[in-house]
Formats: structure tokens, C-alpha cells, sequence
């Protein structure tokens, strides 16, 4: 057996879980009073540490399962934050992932049970630790993506109107985009589907809910809006 790696120090490894939602046209994360000391009750991300024996894939679908209650959810790595003094309590490199839910399928006990609370990303309280770092590492991976591939319906119901749609990418991207020319882009893409239900949350009229399918998708995955 090598004793090579004897001669070098050990630390913690952890996953901090970046989830975005998105309710009433604004893009939101969970955070989260902190349960335990150093810094206890500080609004931090939602977290914990990767087992010895397990993937660091697995511990971030294993934790944010423990906090949703939710499976398969998309989730993409941000990147490792390992400052020396980054955390108080002990030396701990921390892998950042992003996860994108429907706010509805959350889980409200489990929320409750964790002292969970959704913000608004423009409005956000401070963060202890690297946790305000992580989340515009996040936000500027997202913001890349969202354009290129099909990853925003992650945060809608099935079924949502075009509005909802503009209003999702208006407040991932953080501008104004043009009603016309997005709805000509949407018209153009084969995966993006008309069904026969109607919104009328809104108004009496009410407005045309639409859907993405996957397999048109896989078909022509071509992706721009």
C-alpha cells in the first residue's frame, strides 16, 4: 500500500446547491437559515457534505432530493470554491452546483423542516461564507445556457402561456426583450406546441398555454431564442 498520499493534509469536501425557481415573472433561490454553528441563523445556500463513499454527482442529487424531494432534477456544476478561510468551521472545498425546478413540485413541509425560504435574485439578503460568489457563478452559467439550449421549461409548469415564457427569460437575462420578435422566434420552433388549453388567471379572454416536447426536440435540437 503507498504511503505517497499519507504526507499531504486531508479536508472536507461539500456540495452547495445553487436552486433556482421561478414565481409571478421573478427568477428566485432557495436559501436558507443556518442550522448549526459557526454562523448560526446566517442565510446561507443549501448544502451539505459528500460522503466517502460516494460521487460528488450523487451527493449534490442526494442532497438536493433531501431538500425538494424531488428527482431527477436538472442540475449542472458551477465550479469549486476553496479559499483557504472561505469557511469558518474548518478547512472545506466546496463543489457548486445550479438546479432548476418548478416551484409548484417543491416540497412545502420540507421546506418548512429546513427553514427554507425563497428570494428573489435581485433581491437577496447577505450570505455567509462565498455563498453571494456562487450564486452570480451560477447565474452567469445560466445566462449562458438559456439561450442555446431548452433548459428554461425546467422552471415552468407543463403548461404555461407565452407571457410567462418572455417574462422567464426577461428575469434570467435581466432585460427587456421585444414581445413581437420573441413570439415570431417561438413560432419558429417545431417544439414548442399550441395546446387546446386556455390561462384565464388573467383575464376573462384568456391566453393560449402552450408546451414543450421533448421528442420534437430531440428530432431538430436546434435551440435559439
Amino acid at each position: 500500500m503507498t504511503t505517497y498520499y499519507s504526507q499531504y493534509p486531508k479536508f472536507h469536501v461539500a456540495v452547495d446547491c445553487i436552486i433556482f425557481s421561478f414565481e409571478n415573472g421573478k427568477l428566485k433561490v432557495l436559501l436558507q437559515r443556518r442550522p448549526f454553528e459557526p454562523r448560526q441563523g446566517e442565510w446561507s445556500l443549501m448544502g451539505g457534505f459528500v460522503k466517502r463513499d460516494e460521487d460528488i454527482d450523487d451527493a449534490a442529487k442526494r442532497i438536493l432530493e433531501q431538500l425538494t424531494g424531488i428527482h431527477n432534477i436538472y442540475m449542472r456544476q458551477v465550479g469549486a470554491f476553496g479559499s483557504v478561510n472561505r469557511d469558518s468551521g474548518d478547512r472545506v472545498i466546496s463543489i457548486a452546483y445550479f438546479a432548476l425546478l418548478d416551484i409548484d413540485r417543491v416540497n412545502k413541509d420540507l421546506n418548512h423542516e429546513n427553514s427554507a425560504h425563497w428570494e428573489d435574485i435581485s433581491d437577496l439578503p447577505p450570505l455567509l461564507f462565498d455563498h453571494t460568489e456562487m450564486i452570480q457563478a451560477a447565474l452567469k452559467k445560466l445566462r449562458t445556457l438559456i439561450s442555446r439550449r431548452p433548459i428554461g421549461f425546467q422552471l415552468l409548469p407543463p403548461n404555461f402561456t407565452l407571457t410567462q415564457l418572455q417574462q422567464l427569460y426577461e428575469a434570467i437575462l435581466d432585460y427587456k426583450i421585444d414581445k413581437r420578435n420573441f413570439r415570431k422566434r417561438v413560432s419558429e420552433l417545431p417544439f414548442i406546441e399550441k395546446t387546446e388549453g386556455i390561462d384565464k388567471s388573467n383575464s376573462k379572454r384568456g391566453a393560449a398555454l402552450y408546451r414543450f416536447n421533448e421528442y420534437a426536440y430531440q428530432l431538430e435540437p436546434n435551440f435559439k431564442l
